[in-house]
């Protein structure tokens, strides 16, 4: 600058800050580095940030005074139970099927109607006039069961004659001559060739009751072994649900679980029983697809009764926190120093608070810091 230049006097309208206007509060930028919350969580945060800087807040400015206009929205500080959860069509109906294969070849001579009950020692169908017959176990029927033979599904085979009400041997593992001639009288009972021996193909085993939910083949059909005949499921009210491999942690047996039903009404239930599903890769498709199936029972059976198959939506709870604080997502400010806050409206005023987040569900966020309490008001950048 040379002598004849003199510095250019500062505008009279121009006013110092004074430091007893100064105050310390965080400050705030618009780039935002969100933890793992979810996409739709983070879209609306990013959106709240942007437009909260376009009103005024993170002018960059270090310890600035509080800023003398209000937030364009506001909100309130709740203290309620957060939910996070994943809502999957499922299907209302009798649990999963099983498909019921002929054990030998011959004619398909007799089927039970579609929509029926089978109990415990009755006919499922029968192949060349003789009856196959339910009976109750998890053990599968593989072998020829006769005298001299000894086994689980020997007494399993036992238990089921006691209690159809045949008597005269003991239950235990052992095919001894007097089961045999307890097997004489049951087969005679059923119209059978009286053998004395139980062939696999005679018999059925499911855990219990079974209601016939499908026909795979006709009378007069000509089966073979391995053939399916028809297609059993249980006899309770279940819901059923098909779930991606990646959700399997929502597939816990005992967890509770919300069945929105047709009629827009809401239900409990709890998931009873979960499996992987293999399909696939048989040559109809290039590589096997895995699936989970879950099964669901209504809580109140009376709130299912008036349907008889529906499509329905379960909620899986994926996380749960009780008694917190929360604020809407869009409250959220980033801190230029990192982490975020959220502005508190005190009348005329706001100011910055520093918050610890958890839990991002349903545009609600977890918060926590210093002072904050139930029923404060919040500024919502809209």
């Amino acid at each position: 600058m040379t002598s004849q230049e003199q510095p250019a006097p500062a505008p009279p309208d121009q006013e110092r800050i004074s430091p007893e206007r100064r105050t310390n509060r965080p400050r705030w930028r618009r780039r935002v580095a969100l933890p793992a919350v979810g996409l739709a969580a983070a879209t609306v945060l990013a959106a709240g940030v942007a437009v909260a800087a376009a009103v005024g807040f993170g002018s960059g400015q270090t310890d600035t005074a509080t800023a003398s206009t209000l937030p364009p929205a506001t909100a309130t500080v709740a203290r309620q139970t957060l939910t996070d959860s994943k809502a999957v069509s499922g299907e209302l109906g009798y649990g999963p099927s099983r498909t019921v294969v002929a054990r030998a070849a011959g004619t398909l001579t007799a089927l039970t109607p579609v929509g029926t009950t089978v109990s415990q020692g009755q006919a499922l169908y029968a192949v060349d006039n003789e009856k196959i017959v339910l009976l109750y176990g998890n053990l599968p029927a593989y072998r020829t069961l006769e005298l001299g033979l000894t086994g689980a599904d020997v007494k399993q085979f036992e238990q089921n004659l006691s209690k159809l009400g045949y008597t005269g041997f003991t239950v235990d593992d052992e095919y001894t001559w007097a089961t045999a001639e307890v097997v004489r009288k049951w087969q005679a009972d059923l119209g059978l060739p009286k053998t004395g021996r139980v062939e696999p193909e005679q018999i059925s085993y499911a855990p219990g009751k079974v209601r016939v939910d499908s026909h795979r083949a006709e009378i007069g059909d000509l089966l073979q072994s391995g053939g399916p005949v028809l297609t059993t499921t249980g006899t309770d009210r279940l819901v059923t649900v098909e779930l991606d491999i990646t959700d399997l942690r929502l597939a816990e047996v005992d967890s509770e679980v919300a069945v929105a039903l047709p009629d827009r009404t809401t239900v409990p239930g709890t998931i009873i029983a979960s499996e992987l599903v293999i399909s696939g890769g048989d040559g109809q498709q290039d590589d096997p697809e895995t699936t989970v199936e879950v099964t669901v029972a209504v809580d109140d059976p009376a709130a299912i009764e008036e349907y008889d198959r529906a499509s329905v939506e379960v909620s899986f709870t994926t996380d749960r926190r009780e008694d917190v604080l929360t604020v809407p997502v869009a409250a959220l400010l980033a801190l230029a120093e990192g982490g975020y806050g959220v502005e508190v409206v005190d009348g005329p005023d706001t100011r910055i608070v520093a918050v610890e987040t958890g839990l991002f569900a349903g545009g609600q966020v977890e918060i926590s810091g210093d002072g904050l309490t139930a029923g404060l008001t919040v500024g919502v950048p809209s």
